[in-house]
Formats: C-alpha cells, sequence, structure tokens
C-alpha cells in the first residue's frame, strides 16, 4: 500500500465531520435549534468518526493493517452513528399514537443512571426525538444526519479497499 494514499482519505473524513458538526452547532446556537438525546448521540458519532479519522491521519500508516484497523474502528463509529439517525427518523415516521413516552432529560439520566441504561433509555423512550422542528427539502434533521452517515461511510470504505486490494 502507498503510505501516501491514506492520509488525504483521513482528511477528508475529517472535514466532512468537522462540516458535520459545524451545521449542528449552527443550527443550536445560531438557529435556536435544542438538540434532544438521539440528536446529541448522533453528534457523539460524527465526534468518534471524526477523533479516528484525525488519527489514522496523523498516524498515516503504510501497512495494510493499519489501515484495516482504522477502516473497521471508523466503520463502526459510522455504522453506529446511522443505526441512531435511523431510528432516529422512524420514531419521527410513527403515528402521534405510537410514540413512545418521553423519557427523564438526559443531564438527568447521565447523573443517576449507569451509561448502559442511559443508552437503553435514549433508544427505547424517546418521545421528545420524534417532533419535527425543521425540514429542509422535505426531509427532516435526523434524515440529513443519516444522509450525512451514509456518505461518510465512504471514508473508512476506502480505508478498508486501501488496506485489502490486491497489488
Amino acid at each position: 500500500m502507498n503510505p501516501a494514499a491514506l492520509r488525504p482519505v483521513a482528511l477528508a473524513g475529517l472535514a466532512f465531520c468537522v462540516l458535520m458538526m459545524a451545521v449542528a452547532l449552527g443550527l443550536e446556537h445560531i438557529g435556536g435549534f435544542e438538540p434532544c438525546p438521539l440528536c446529541i448521540f448522533q453528534r457523539v458519532a460524527v465526534i468518534s468518526a471524526g477523533l479516528i479519522f484525525a488519527v489514522a491521519a496523523i498516524h498515516n500508516p503504510g501497512g495494510k493493517v493499519g489501515a484495516g484497523i482504522y477502516g473497521v474502528l471508523g466503520l463502526s463509529a459510522v455504522g453506529t452513528g446511522a443505526f441512531i439517525a435511523g431510528r432516529h427518523v422512524w420514531l419521527q415516521s410513527l403515528p402521534a399514537d405510537q410514540v413512545p413516552s418521553c423519557g427523564p432529560g438526559l443531564d438527568y439520566m447521565m447523573d443517576v443512571l449507569p451509561m448502559r441504561d442511559v443508552i437503553a433509555m435514549v433508544l427505547n423512550s424517546s418521545g421528545e426525538c420524534a417532533e419535527i422542528d425543521f425540514t429542509f427539502l422535505g426531509l427532516s434533521l435526523p434524515a440529513w444526519t443519516l444522509i450525512g452517515f451514509v456518505i461518510l461511510a465512504a471514508v473508512p470504505l476506502r480505508m478498508l479497499w486501501l488496506a485489502f486490494r490486491r497489488r
């Protein structure tokens, strides 16, 4: 594998993560949209993927193993984010009478519950996440985030391709 091949891919992924977070923070601080628990979890996935891509760019492994490890880690972070965004889109598509009840606030849950229970509660009872506050071109913010994760998946897939292609 060409040692210079991984760095531009990782930097492109990092730049896309920075763009996704800039949009999210802009909508929060300029647009006044308060993120729900699932939005916060999606942000964690974007930041995790960005950190993996940043480390991959700095390390820039020349071997197949390093590129493969970064590819798998990046795909795990992006896949987790896509799963959470997909769950969010699904919640927003439910009829009002089928939306799960709202649980306690995320800050409260983080203070009193173990992380495993917080994650389970947010994924299973996030009625406040079913509200659609904003749409762009007919799609809600979680739908756009899901699209972002699908696009972002090209980065770790490219890393894996670089790691496992035959010479």
